[in-house]
C-alpha cells in the first residue's frame, strides 16, 4: 500500500516508521517551517526508532510538496496537534480522490469533522473515506530529527471511528496489519471524548504553574507533578467528560481505567496511577506555560467539551473554571477564541438523536 503521512513531529515520524516497517511505501509531508525534521529524513532516506518498536525503515519521499506526497496514496494519515488539523485539510483541498482514506490521529476533539470542513470533502459512497483515532498509537519523543524513542506502542485502548460510522469496519480492516489493536468506536464523538489529554495536561500544568516558570520545567511532569490533590482535580474534570458522553449515549471510560488497558498505567486511580505509570516514566514537564498542554488542550479540547456539554444539557463547572484560570494565566481568552467548538464544526444545532443519525 502507498501511504502518505502528513506531519513530521514525533507522532508523524512514528507512524511513518511503523508503516514502512510493515512493507508499505511511505511518503512524508510537512510544511516548510518544519524543514529540519524533513531535511534530516530526506538526506538519508530512512527513519530510525528505538524502544518498543525499533530499527531503521525506508521513506520513499520526505518533503514539502503535498502533491508528491499524495501521489497515488491509498491511505493518508494526518498526524499532529489539534492546531495542525485545519492546515493539513487546507493543504489537501482539491487533491484527494474517491477511494482514498484519511485518518486524523489523534482526533484532539472533532478532528475528522474539522478536517472535512477544511478540505471541503463531500459525503456519500463516492466520497473520500475519513476517520479519526481517540489517541496517538504511541508514547513517543523525537530524539533528534529523523530519530525517535518509542516508549510504548498501544496494543489496546485506542479507538477509531469513521465519518460516517458505517465505514469504521472497512477502515479498521485496511490498517489491521500495522494497528491490529485499534478498536471500533460508535462515532467520532466517542473518539473525541475518549481523548483524555484535555482532562490531564491542563490540570497538572495549572497546579504546577509556578514550578514550571521557576524551573523551566526541570521536574518530571507525572512522577512529581501529580500529587493526590492534583489527581482529585483530574478526576473532577474526568467526571464531567464522562457525563457528557453519557448524555450522548456513549460509554466514555475513566482515564485511569483506559490507561491500564493501553499499557501506560498499572493502577486505575487518579493519584499513584499516574505517578507510578511505566508509560509516563521519565517524561519531563514543558519548559514554559506557553505550550500545547494549555494552547491545545484548553483552547481546542476543554472549550470543545464544555460547549458540547452546554449543547446536551450537562453542566461543566470544573472545565469552565480551568478554562478561565488558564485564560488568566496566559492573558489569552480561550473561550472567546472558540478555536474548536460544535459551532465551528457545524453540529451545534443537533440534539443527541440527531447527532447519532448525522455521525453514524
Amino acid at each position: 500500500m502507498r501511504i502518505a503521512v502528513l506531519g513530521s513531529g514525533a507522532g508523524g515520524t512514528a507512524v511513518a516508521f511503523d508503516c514502512a516497517s510493515h512493507g508499505h511505501e511511505v511518503r512524508l509531508f510537512d510544511f516548510p517551517r518544519f524543514a529540519e525534521n524533513i531535511a534530516a529524513i530526506a538526506e538519508v532516506g530512512t527513519i530510525v526508532a528505538d524502544g518498543d518498536i525499533a530499527g531503521s525503515a525506508p521513506v520513499a519521499y520526505a518533503g514539502h510538496d503535498i502533491g508528491e506526497a499524495l501521489d497515488g496514496a491509498d491511505l493518508v494519515y494526518a498526524v499532529g496537534p489539534a492546531y495542525s488539523t485545519e492546515p493539513f485539510g487546507d493543504a489537501v483541498r482539491g487533491r484527494l480522490t474517491a477511494g482514498q482514506t484519511v485518518i486524523v490521529s489523534p482526533s484532539s476533539c472533532g478532528g475528522a469533522l474539522a478536517f472535512r470542513r477544511a478540505a471541503q470533502l463531500g459525503r456519500g459512497r463516492d466520497a473520500v473515506r475519513l476517520a479519526e483515532t481517540s489517541t496517538l498509537p504511541y508514547a513517543v519523543r523525537l530524539v533528534k530529527p529523523g530519530s525517535i524513542r518509542v516508549f510504548l506502542k498501544l496494543r489496546a485502548g485506542n479507538l477509531l471511528a469513521a465519518l460516517p460510522g458505517s465505514e469504521t469496519a472497512a477502515v479498521l480492516e485496511s490498517i489491521a496489519d500495522v494497528y491490529p489493536g485499534i478498536e471500533p468506536a460508535r462515532n467520532v464523538l466517542q473518539t473525541s471524548l475518549q481523548n483524555a489529554n484535555p482532562v490531564i495536561h491542563p490540570a497538572v500544568t495549572l497546579a504546577n504553574a509556578a514550578r514550571i516558570e521557576g524551573t523551566g520545567g526541570d521536574f518530571l511532569f507525572y512522577e512529581e507533578g501529580v500529587t493526590d490533590s492534583v489527581g482529585r482535580l483530574i478526576a473532577a474534570l474526568d467526571g464531567e467528560r464522562i457525563a457528557i458522553g453519557r448524555a450522548l449515549g456513549l460509554d466514555i471510560r475513566p482515564d485511569p481505567e483506559m490507561g491500564v488497558r493501553q499499557g501506560y498505567m498499572q493502577e486505575a486511580n487518579y493519584g499513584a496511577g499516574y505517578r507510578e505509570a511505566p508509560g509516563f516514566r521519565g517524561i519531563g514537564a514543558q519548559p514554559a506555560l506557553d505550550h500545547r498542554y494549555l494552547n491545545e488542550d484548553v483552547g481546542y479540547g476543554l472549550v470543545f467539551m464544555a460547549r458540547l456539554g452546554d449543547q446536551v444539557g450537562v453542566a461543566t463547572p470544573m472545565m469552565d473554571a480551568v478554562i478561565r484560570l488558564a485564560s488568566v494565566l496566559m492573558a489569552h481568552d480561550y473561550a472567546a477564541e472558540a478555536r474548536r467548538t460544535p459551532e465551528t464544526l457545524g453540529i451545534s444545532a443537533l440534539g443527541p438523536d440527531e447527532l447519532e443519525k448525522r455521525l453514524g
